[in-house]
């Protein structure tokens, strides 16, 4: 069993007063001239003292990895140097916490500060110095603003790819290798836009005045002169902006920058435009979908999430990836169990749900009571397969019909059914903006309301499907 580390650790009392003192690990000793780092925590107080030293012992840490990766890139340019800047940026803004102030960069720290702070951290450098009397690199930095800021010698496109490999980790830690294809691809996208229109621009040069370029970009792409391509929607140009927002500020973040201010706040399209939400009628789906025969030749496990399209109102991600626990035939209400697992994502948490098998959805799915293995994880795959095969047999009513149009009818067949808004929302994965308090009723209960919507079709709609007895 590994030891709880040391509350007091390089902690030492002399009279009434704490200092913190660590020797200099020998990897480094080539590097540091020093034998020990002592700094004087000026507090009497052991609570107070230990705040202290993990801010010193956080910032030599940075400070001596800074050094270890200057000295690894001899010849001043790549990763390595930009390394060795984020490691300096984050050991100079612990160690002017410990000792007191805020990290400020040298410019807004002489224009911004009075004379009297500017005395205190230059009398602090003193106090603190060799003992030749000459401060000490590390606390100059610190006090005095002269570490360079990282952002200066990144590029969008080289923060960028550490966003992906290193900082936004926790955001793709759930989502399957489909899932972080897509969320990479959209938030490279919007890299893509910025550094066509704007340059592949060094961190530190997006100032206001070219975020406000960027946004006037934007603004005349939303309303094109006669002849030119189609409008882009506000939605489609916040999504960019916000994009290449979240990008600095998560840089920013992960170099321990307490000062960022960002360029593009405030910058946010409020228009709407008119949403295309498709939907089968009823009619259409009796007549011309649920006819026997008419998908013979289509693999099983596509039939078989037609008809669960259908009687479900899941989505065809959902639908793809269920698993054989999530496939309960067995139950005294069969249905499926929409929830989330490691290496894949829900949309929302909301999306979180159980749906009652009834019509159609049943017999189907007892057709491939182990899930969709072949399909798994692959649901673009199966929306293509399925449009092109809605295409040949002339289903889909207009150009505004998708696949996904069979979600839309779910839910209209609900609310014309007269079925609960609080039930509406669970069979969905909607948030419910009513008060909650219970589970959106049982599996019975939701059973027999769907009962109440569900489809009739002919006995022969499964002649070419053999289910288990």
């Amino acid at each position: 069993m590994q030891e709880a580390p040391d509350p007091d650790r390089f902690l030492l009392r002399r009279g009434k007063r704490w200092y913190y003192q660590r020797r200099v690990p020998g990897q480094f000793s080539h590097l540091d001239g020093r034998r020990f780092a002592k700094v004087s925590l000026k507090t009497g107080s052991l609570e107070i003292a230990r705040l202290r030293r993990d801010q010193l012992a956080e910032a030599d840490d940075q400070y001596w990895m800074a050094l270890a990766a200057e000295a690894a890139s001899p010849g001043g340019q790549g990763p390595t140097v930009r390394t060795a800047l984020e490691h300096r940026y984050k050991a100079a803004i612990a160690r002017a916490m410990a000792f007191g102030f805020s990290y400020a960069p040298a410019e807004p720290l002489a224009e911004g500060r009075s004379i009297a702070e500017l005395m205190e951290r230059i009398r602090t450098l003193e106090a603190n110095a060799d003992r030749s009397g000459d401060p000490r690199r590390a606390d100059s930095e610190a006090l005095l603003g002269g570490t360079p800021d990282p952002a200066t010698g990144i590029t969008v496109s080289e923060a960028f790819e550490l966003y992906v490999s290193r900082i936004a980790f926790d955001d793709q830690f759930n989502k399957s290798q489909t899932q972080r294809r897509s969320w990479e691809k959209t938030k490279r996208t919007s890299i893509a836009y910025f550094i066509e229109q704007m340059g592949d621009l060094p961190l530190g040069e997006i100032t206001r005045d070219k975020a406000l370029e960027y946004r006037d970009w934007w603004m005349e792409r939303m309303q094109p002169r006669a002849g030119d391509a189609r409008p882009v929607a506000p939605n489609t140009a916040n999504r960019h902006i916000g994009n290449i927002r979240s990008l600095l500020k998560r840089y920013h973040e992960h170099v321990g920058a307490t000062d960022f201010e960002d360029p593009f706040r405030g910058f946010f399209f409020s228009g709407k435009t008119e949403a295309r939400r498709a939907s089968f009628s009823d009619d259409w789906v009796r007549t011309r979908i649920l006819v026997p025969g008419l998908f013979d030749g289509l693999r099983l496990e596509l039939r078989v999430l037609i008809y669960l399209l259908i009687e479900t109102g899941a989505r065809l991600s959902e639908l793809v990836n269920l698993r054989a626990e999530d496939i309960r035939l067995g139950a005294g209400v069969p249905h499926i169990a929409i929830r989330p697992e490691q290496n894949r994502e829900l949309k929302t948490e909301d999306s979180r749900r159980e749906i009652p098998l009834v019509g159609v959805a049943e017999i189907a799915m007892r057709a491939c009571p182990e899930g969709f293995a072949h399909y798994r994880d692959k649901s673009t795959l199966v929306s293509a397969n399925l449009m092109k095969a809605f295409r040949q047999r002339n289903l889909l009513p207009s150009s505004d019909h998708v696949v996904y149009s069979f979600r839309h009818s779910f839910e209209d067949r609900m609310l014309e059914g007269g079925l609960d808004y609080g039930l509406r929302c669970a069979l969905m994965g909607h948030k419910n903006n009513r008060p909650e308090y219970g589970i959106g009723g049982s599996l019975e209960y939701r059973g027999k309301e769907l009962m109440k919507i569900a489809h009739p079709f002919e006995a022969g709609l499964f002649g070419g499907i053999r289910t288990p007895r």
